[in-house]
């Protein structure tokens, strides 16, 4: 049996007719550019996450980028983030010319440690950037409570959370800023790239929607320096078909989760990912310390698996002049040789799953 890590195909197939109707009323229409479908999106959107505003962006990293740089983030400034996570929440950082402060994160959950927050915290720094990684969300009561303490922004990175659940708001709408990213593999995923922020504030939705298309209000009229970065109307298009499913999809998520864990507890040398019911499980991360033989025995009977990430960001070579070494952020350092990703999507069917947890039962039954 062939396992994918990931098939989007599935569920594209399900909503085929609905998505080929979508394509042909944009072709028609021709407004391929901030058309009807984008404002529509922006405002469902919005609705779902309960934010006021929902800006839209050509992908989840400009997403980041144009929060900084809402905010007036530059040279000079620090901005707290992960050692753990897709490069481009630090990127983003040095990208606006600010310095992205690595700190480590907790080794059950895999985000960042607040504690570890406050201890970098000095006059330079204006913002901390929390990952709700692989959809778990990250402690954001400790957070906000350290943004009202020293007076900073919070910018909410949940690329791979849409439906993430903390303290009882979904992510997004808890901080200053709420990024997300519309690639295929995320819980909402479009045919291509596609970003969102969300927010509260008026002042930076509006500057949000101006820093999108070159810091204009009026075409030709630059009162900022923005960027081109602009979700394309066919991708809304095809996203306001599949936003009403989400909750189902997550639902599913949540319930593939928790057959894993229930197969996989009897498993002592396999650490399974913090267990919590805001959790939407963009990914089912696990730790065990023989990954790459555990993962070249799932590939030998057709089992796809994924490491994110294999290399801390502080340890990245482009990071190289911030003068971090191996040893600074253990906890990071560590998973990045044990976490393994295994298949998780709403239509991984019983049969696949059951295959996946038979196959890593048998490896360490082997082992014994």
């Amino acid at each position: 049996m062939q396992v994918p890590a990931f098939d989007i195909t599935r569920q594209n197939e399900t909503l085929k007719p609905s998505l080929e109707n979508v394509f042909q009323t944009v072709l028609q229409h021709g407004h391929f550019i901030l058309g009807d479908e984008v404002r529509k999106f922006e405002e469902q959107m919005a609705a779902f996450v309960g934010t006021e505003h929902a800006i839209t962006v050509a992908n989840g990293s400009d997403a980041l980028l144009l929060s900084l740089m809402a905010l007036g983030i530059g040279p000079g400034d620090e901005v707290i983030v992960p050692s753990f996570t897709f490069f481009a929440t630090a990127g983003s950082v040095s990208r606006v010319g600010a310095v992205p402060v690595f700190v480590d994160v907790t080794a059950k959950d895999y985000n960042i440690d607040p504690e570890a927050v406050r201890r970098k915290i000095t006059s330079k720094t204006k913002a901390v950037i929390p990952v709700h990684l692989f959809g778990m969300p990250a402690k954001m009561d400790q957070l906000m409570q350290l943004a009202s303490e020293y007076n900073l922004s919070i910018i909410e990175d949940a690329a791979q959370a849409l439906d993430t659940v903390s303290g009882g708001n979904l992510v997004g709408n808890i901080g200053t800023l709420g990024c997300f990213s519309f690639f295929p593999t995320k819980n909402l995923g479009c045919f291509g790239d596609g970003g969102m922020v969300t927010t509260n504030r008026g002042d930076l939705a509006e500057r949000l929607r101006m820093l999108r298309v070159h810091g204009t209000r009026r075409k030709y009229y630059h009162e900022l320096l923005g960027i081109n970065s602009r979700l394309d109307t066919l991708q809304a298009a095809f996203l306001n078909i599949k936003l009403p499913h989400v909750k189902n999809w997550i639902e599913k998520r949540r319930q593939i989760a928790a057959f894993y864990r229930q197969e996989l507890a009897e498993i002592s040398e396999i650490q399974l990912p913090a267990e919590d019911s805001g959790h939407s499980y963009n990914q089912f991360t696990i730790q065990v310390a023989e990954r790459e033989q555990l993962r070249e025995f799932l590939a030998a009977e057709g089992i796809s698996s994924t490491v994110y990430y294999p290399l801390s960001l502080h340890l990245q070579p482009v990071f190289a002049s911030l003068g971090y070494r191996q040893g600074d952020f253990p906890v990071s350092e560590e998973l990045t040789t044990k976490v393994l990703s295994l298949p998780m999507f709403p239509e991984l069917n019983p049969e696949e799953q059951a295959y996946v947890i038979e196959k890593m039962k048998e490896f360490y039954r082997r082992k014994h």
